[in-house]
Order: C-alpha cells, then structure tokens, then sequence
C-alpha cells in the first residue's frame, strides 16, 4: 500500500463530499467554503471583464453554477482515483496482464463513478471490490443531489425575476409606484399587490438562504433586476410611511410588512453579499407626487424622517453597488 496518495485521496473525497452536502442541503448553511470562493472569485472576474459590457454580467451565474459541479465531481473523480492508487495492484487489466497506468486508473474510476458499466478493467478481490461500490454508490447519490440542486436554483431564478417584474409593472421608481397608485383619495389600491409582492420578498430570501448562487444570476435588463427593485419598492414605501399622510396611505399592517420583509431580505443577502454605501441615496422628491395631487408632508419633516432610516438605505445602497447598479432616480 502507498500511504500518500491513498490519505491525499481521502481528503479530497471529504472535501468534495462536505462542500456539496453543505450546499445542496443544509439550507441555513448557505454555500459551502469552495463553492463560495469559487462564486466570490468568479463574480471578481466577471466584472473586472465586464467593466465595458455589462452584457457579459449575465453569464455569472451560469459559469459559477458550471464552476461548481466541475469542482464537485473533480475532486470526487480525483480522490477516488488517488485511493485507488494507493492500493496495492487494487485493479486488473480483463484484457491481458500489465501494470495499470494512471490514464486507464482514471478510466476506472471513471466509468464507476458515472456507472457506466464497462468490464475492461475490474476491481481485485476484497477491499478493491468494496471501494468500487462505493465509488459508484457516491457518483449516483450526488450527481441525483447534483441534478436536483440545478433545478431548484433555475426555479430560484425564476421566481427572483418575476419578483422583480411584478415591481416593475407598478412603476420604475419609488414617486412612480406612489403616483399610479393614487386615485384621487388614497393609495389603497396598493395593498393587494403589495402583499402578493411581501409574500415573494419572504420566499426570495429563503431561497437566497438555500441558494446564494441566486446573487450571480445578473440580468441587464432593469425589469428583472430584483436588487433594483427592491430599492424601488422601498423608496415606494418610505415615502408611504414617512412622505403621505395616514388616512392617504395604504393600511399600515401591509406597508409593514412589506418594510420588515426587506429589512429581512438586506440582512439575509447583505451580509453574505453586499456593504454599507458611504453616503445614503438621495431623499425621494416629493414635488412630482404633489403636481400629481397626492397630499404629502412638509419637505423638511419628510427628509427628518427619511434621515432615521439612513442606516437602511446605506445598506440597500451598497447592496446595489455590489451588483453593479446604481440607485433608481426619477429621471431614468
């Protein structure tokens, strides 16, 4: 037996099985250690390239999720490979004698893993023969967990994108949502989709919990960019909350909720992804909602409150910075 490469085999078996498990299933986890440095780094790349074209933003998320599974499999394929080197004449050759060199060893353990079921090389009598069911015992448990990762985190894309859509149709800015949804006497006509829209934000940070790869799935489309929307939809409600007057705005219960649900979603996301912007974004101008008819409070009481809430925007802000954005203004 050959003790170095048998223990470095290990090793990267139980590297590669724990960042998977890590990832795949411990949803409060988040992603593992290689897999978030794979992601970190990958994003660095993409956008130190992008800098000119945005358009090649987008394909992060697919080269990272690529990035990933290469990762995850390599060092399966890898360390499988190094145990059974470290065995003594661990394989034979079916069709004719001679020593098994590392191309037909990777061969091996290649079809084994990937259960593909060739016979020109087989596994030696006892512990031989144990490793190699586990080997193809491990290729098909974690490419299924492989495969079923991959299809959640494009259903997590999916929903990310209508969320964001479903922000977009009220209005590209926080005065356009306050605006449209104004008739006359109030903006009750908010509280339907604006409840719909909490109930999306709860299950984009739960899956942004599962899934942090959800981050690098950038689109240049503003439409369905959700960072930007969320900052949209909170310029939205902080001037509901602080710029309207109470009998004017949507009921409080569901401005609320749409508030906390955010404040929720920056913690969830900003602390894995994003910072606190040097400077708060600019207050939202309240001249537009009041030419519209909208009854609003004094200016200075409304930038008061709004500088309460700087902390907040700080961080939404940053939040947009990382994902190569600026802050939605009127006059986009």
């Amino acid at each position: 037996m050959n003790p170095l490469p048998f223990i470095v085999g290990l090793f990267l078996l139980c590297l590669a099985i724990a960042d998977l498990l890590w990832t795949t299933l411990w949803v409060e986890g988040g992603a593992g250690p290689l897999t978030a440095s794979a992601m970190r780094w990958t994003w660095r790349g993409v956008r130190l390239v992008g800098r000119r074209r945005r358009s090649l933003l987008t394909v992060a998320g697919p080269v990272v999720l690529l990035l990933s599974i290469t990762l995850w499999l390599g060092l399966l394929w890898a360390g499988w490979t190094l145990v059974f080197a470290g065995l003594e004449d661990a394989i034979t050759d079916t069709l004719g004698p001679g020593p098994i060199s590392w191309t037909e060893r990777l061969y091996f353990v290649g079809y084994s893993l990937f259960t593909l079921g060739n016979g020109d090389f087989a596994p030696r009598d006892g512990l031989p023969q144990m490793l190699t069911v586990l080997t193809t015992a491990s290729g098909m448990l974690f490419i299924t967990l492989i495969v079923s990762y991959v299809i959640s985190v494009l259903d997590a894309v999916t929903q990310k994108r209508a969320l964001a859509s479903s922000v977009s149709s009220l209005g590209q800015h926080g005065e356009a949502i306050v605006r449209t949804a104004w008739d006359g006497a109030d903006c009750a006509a908010l509280e339907l989709p604006l409840a719909s829209i909490t109930s999306d934000i709860n299950e984009l940070t739960t899956n942004h919990q599962a899934y942090p790869i959800l981050h690098y799935f950038y689109t240049d489309d503003p439409t369905f960019a959700t960072v930007r929307s969320i900052a949209v939809l909170d310029d939205a409600l902080t001037i509901l909350q602080f710029g309207t007057p109470g009998p004017h705005r949507p009921a409080d219960a569901v401005v609320q909720s749409a508030h906390r649900s955010i404040g929720t979603y920056l913690e969830t996301v900003g602390s894995s992804f994003g910072h606190s912007a040097d400077t708060a974004p600019d207050v939202p101008d309240l001249s537009t909602l009041r030419e519209a008819g909208v009854p609003t409070v004094e200016d200075g009481r409304f930038r008061r409150s709004v500088d309460d809430v700087a902390a907040r925007r700080k961080q939404l802000g940053g939040l947009l910075e990382a994902d190569a954005r600026e802050w939605p203004v009127a006059d986009e």
